[in-house]
């Protein structure tokens, strides 16, 4: 599955209306170990394809969001659950680490 990039306009629909729980890759251009942070995210996308949707937000292009979710360091990977307050980690984790922080196995045992 592909990565879906969100909008200042598009981001109530694809990550707070959504059905399913969605990672939220908060990034810019310029930031280093954002760039660290995008394989591994693209990692998840993959093995969570259908149980998991994954969403990058540029926080220079889109800074009412970011601003609404008081993000000010980059990059921050927030969780969206649907029904539960969002939960965030900031710096780069490698995947087995964002799993953990998010419980994301209890998902795919949840979703089978």
């Amino acid at each position: 599955m592909a990565i879906i990039h969100a909008t200042d306009d598009t981001f109530e629909k694809l990550v707070l209306e959504s059905e399913k729980p969605v990672v939220v890759d908060f990034w810019a251009t310029w930031c280093g170990p954002c760039r660290m942070v995008a394989p591994e995210l693209e990692k998840l996308a993959e093995k969570y394809e259908g149980v998991v949707d994954v969403v990058k937000l540029d926080v220079d292009a889109n800074p009412m969001i970011a601003g609404a979710f008081g993000i000010q360091s980059i990059p921050t990977i927030a969780f969206f659950k649907p029904g539960e307050q969002p939960r965030g980690v900031m710096g780069f984790m490698p995947l087995a680490q964002l799993e953990k922080a998010f419980g994301l196995a209890d998902l795919v045992t949840e979703a089978a």
